[in-house]
């Protein structure tokens, strides 16, 4: 073998020997540098605190037994001209019949619904739609009582009642802060569903401040997952803790019964209605006397408005208050009292929140300038 072959194949047989021994005894050294992986910064909960574990609900029967006492049935019965047949006004049949023949003229129609006490002295909560229009209510508490009820005001406005039954030793609902609630807070329906008795069903608060649903005028809505049915009307919306925070008022259903959305009307705002209702008989809201529209983006496009909040004013009631105040149609309305003026509900809101005979100061843009006037607020009309 001819010596340049030999010198060349004794360092391919050193190289080789090299090779195998990093490779067995020095795998690292064949590695490359691999680049650092991205950090990912995860929000992770915060640990339990050890007194906490083993604590969770598992029944919500201490607030069931805290509340349900004075969630009460209602029953109510109204007197409405029936249709009559022309052969029960035939002297014929009358003639041979006389007093057997039934009395058409008249027939009585049933409903029911629900209801809470709210105090001591008898006062009881409920919906005006569950009592609208009835000749006779009767009342039936939880623990197997049964009286009549009175009547003691109504507002259609916000779909509220107030009803007084007179019992001894009545339970009472604890009240709550409805304006603490919260989207997740678990919450239960109390009432008398179809009629079939006292029923208890849970769910959680799914929104607030639900408006524009056209339900009532005044909407400032609890939305909930509990199962609220017909019959369910005026009964109690309470927390895990047993409180009350909301009147139950109607659901969202295609086929009448619960599909998860129902409407609650918030307890402050009940209390409202309540006091009022109680001491006056009616409740006393501010009024202006206008009609607002709503500021769409093309609206505002043509007024020259930079955003669409504030209001329109679309007519005003002639020698009304704000009449008088020399607000005029076209007139945009952007705060009142300092207070901003988002959209139509903010303004009836803002004006109504005022007692009659109070000065109200309105900020606004009429033909592209701005004007501030002054009205002196009257009471708003009752809507029977």
């Amino acid at each position: 073998m001819p010596r340049l072959l030999r010198f060349v194949l004794s360092y391919v047989l050193v190289g080789a020997a090299v090779a195998v021994a990093v490779v067995t005894f020095m795998p690292d050294l064949l590695r490359t540098q691999e680049s650092p992986r991205p950090v990912v910064e995860l929000r992770r909960a915060e640990p339990l605190p050890a007194d906490a574990l083993g604590h969770d609900p598992v029944s919500y029967a201490a607030a069931v037994n805290k509340a349900a006492p004075a969630v009460v049935n209602i029953f109510t019965s109204k007197r409405v001209a029936g249709r009559s047949s022309p052969l029960l006004n035939d002297p014929f049949f009358r003639h041979f019949f006389g007093d057997l023949l039934p009395d058409a003229s008249q027939r009585v129609e049933t409903s029911l619904g629900s209801g809470v006490i709210v105090s001591p002295q008898g006062y009881v909560l409920t919906n005006n739609h569950v009592i609208d229009g009835a000749d006779e209510i009767q009342v039936a508490l939880n623990d197997g009582r049964f009286t009549k009820a009175v009547l003691v005001g109504a507002d259609p406005e916000t779909d509220l009642a107030v009803l007084r039954i007179d019992l001894p030793d009545l339970p009472v609902a604890t009240v709550g802060d409805s304006s603490a609630a919260r989207v997740g807070d678990v919450v239960l329906a109390i009432g008398n569903p179809f009629g079939v008795g006292q029923t208890v069903t849970q769910g959680i608060i799914s929104a607030t401040g639900r408006t524009q649903l056209g339900l009532s005028t005044f909407e400032d809505f609890i939305q909930t997952a509990a199962a609220i049915n017909p019959g369910n009307s005026g009964g109690a919306l309470i927390t895990a803790h047993g409180d009350l925070i909301g009147i139950n008022t109607a659901i969202y259903s295609r086929s009448g019964g619960s599909m998860g959305i129902g409407f609650a009307i918030p307890v402050q705002l009940a209390e409202q209605v309540l006091a009022d209702i109680i001491q006056h008989g009616r409740v006393i809201r501010g009024w202006l006397g206008i009609e607002a529209q709503m500021i769409t983006p093309e609206l505002a496009e043509s007024f020259g408005l930079s955003s669409t909040e504030g209001v329109i004013i679309a007519g005003v009631l002639r020698n009304g208050p704000a009449d008088r105040a020399g607000l005029r149609p076209g007139d945009i309305v952007l705060r009142l009292n300092d207070e901003p003026v988002r959209d139509s509900q903010s303004l009836l809101r803002l004006i109504t929140q005022h007692k009659p005979g109070e000065r109200l100061r309105i900020d606004g843009i009429r033909q592209g300038r701005p004007f501030q006037t002054e009205a002196i607020v009257a009471e708003r009309p009752t809507v029977r």
